[in-house]
């Protein structure tokens, strides 16, 4: 059976001068070959500032025709965001495609994206970001076909269509995800009314996010060893922890120079970290480049307005580093470091208790009696995973019961002032 060939493509890595660093080269390849090109070579192109028609140098431009004759290149992708008019010159010099770093990562979200809202949010993105390239091509595209790496997504439907018709398109388009949006905002308010504390991960692309998730909460999100595994958040419920049930959601991942335009179309998705209460910012403790990647993300935070949310770091991966041991330390401003292995598992009874201390400073405790009048309440609290016991009684149910604070509140102001709605012992303790 004849397997698909791969396009070959040859990656270009502006360096300023006496700047060089390798890591951005690497994941610039680790994000080609996560949209499916085989990578026949990367070559360095020294930037002291950015030409007006090409980015690169001329004279570099030359180079690059000559390895995309001499290699059998299909296509270039230059580590950078590139002008309408930069990609058009370069396409027209090499005469292959061009991809800058904007194009490519959007592509790879158009890949990834399962759900119905997160499509919607790529093709958002894409056809902001080829609406602008779709001027003075003509003819020229109608070579080019949907499908291929940095064609994914809408397709030859866009490259045919007028400019007219692909802002009634992004209108349109810009409709349908405020009116999800909406839903979405619904339903994280409903979660905030349950009082229910949240918790969401948030991490460099690739840093084992779903691997954590999956190890907290028992879920079978899909977990991959490649950049942007998963892109559509989840949330799933944390049982057994000192302060009772909290809700874990796990995120998009991040990468140096996001998009703009990408951070825009998923504001609403990453509104789960914007709207938590705290943020476990996974980390790769095993990478090289840790620091930089920490940056990364702190400023995708401050641009989603999450900066504020509270932080803790778990640093993951241990198991790569030898002789590396779980832990959980004090750091500077309250936040807590964390360091685990998510794979095998070390650390992960570390972080659950560390959670169910943090939120059961927060805690009510206490008993609640209920009549036979009180089944929706009854059946409130056991959907909450407030209950730790109960025991059926002459004067009704007996429920030892155990809350975050609001929750209890919320549950008490809605009681009417029914002496068997109100919750008779609940008061506010530290749970042993």
């Amino acid at each position: 059976m004849n397997s698909i060939r791969r396009e070959r493509a040859l990656l270009v890595q502006p360096q300023a001068p006496g700047h060089r660093d390798p890591s951005l080269a690497e994941e610039f390849a680790d994000l080609a070959r996560s949209a499916g090109a085989e990578v026949v070579s990367v070559i360095d192109a020294r930037l002291e500032r950015p030409n007006a028609g090409f980015y690169i140098g001329t004279g570099k431009v030359e180079e690059l025709k000559g390895y995309c004759e001499a290699g059998d290149i299909d296509l270039v992708m230059i580590n950078a965001p590139l002008s309408p008019v930069q990609e058009r010159n370069l396409t027209d010099a090499l005469g292959r495609r061009v991809i800058d770093r904007v194009g490519l990562i959007l592509d790879i979200f158009a890949m990834r994206a399962a759900s119905h809202d997160g499509k919607l949010q790529v093709e958002l993105a894409q056809l902001k970001h080829q609406s602008s390239r779709l001027v003075g091509k003509g003819a020229s595209l109608d070579s080019q076909r949907g499908g291929a790496i940095g064609m994914r997504g809408p397709g030859e439907t866009v490259l045919e269509t007028d400019r007219r018709l692909i802002r009634a398109k992004i209108d349109a388009l810009q409709k349908r995800l405020d009116k999800i949006d909406v839903q979405r905002t619904q339903m994280r308010r409903a979660r905030v009314r349950n009082a229910l504390p949240r918790v969401a991960i948030v991490g460099y692309t690739n840093a084992g996010k779903s691997t954590l998730f999956n190890a907290l909460t028992g879920s079978g999100v899909y977990a991959a060893d490649q950049l942007f595994a998963t892109l559509d958040p989840t949330v799933r419920r944390i049982e057994g922890l000192a302060c009772g049930t909290l809700l874990l959601s796990d995120t998009v991942g991040f990468v140096r120079d996001l998009p703009h335009d990408l951070v825009a179309a998923f504001r609403s998705t990453l509104a789960e970290a914007r709207e938590a209460d705290l943020l476990l910012h996974l980390i790769d403790a095993s990478d090289p480049e840790r620091a930089q990647r920490i940056v990364a993300v702190d400023e995708v935070l401050s641009e989603i307005g999450a900066g504020d949310v509270p932080q803790w770091r778990v640093f993951n991966k241990i198991d790569r580093i030898e002789g590396l041991e779980p832990r959980c330390e004090e750091a500077d401003e309250g936040r807590l470091n964390v360091w685990l292995s998510a794979r095998d598992g070390r650390g992960l009874d570390a972080l659950r208790d560390a959670l169910g201390r943090h939120f059961a400073a927060d805690l009510f405790q206490g008993e609640l009696l209920l009549g036979a009048a009180d089944g929706r309440l009854r059946a409130q609290l056991h959907e909450q995973g407030a209950v730790v016991s109960e025991h059926l009684e002459p004067e009704g149910w007996r429920l030892h019961v155990r809350m975050a604070r609001g929750l209890a509140e919320r549950l008490a102001a809605g009681a009417g002032g029914h002496p068997l709605h109100a919750l008779l012992l609940v008061t506010p303790s530290t749970p042993t």
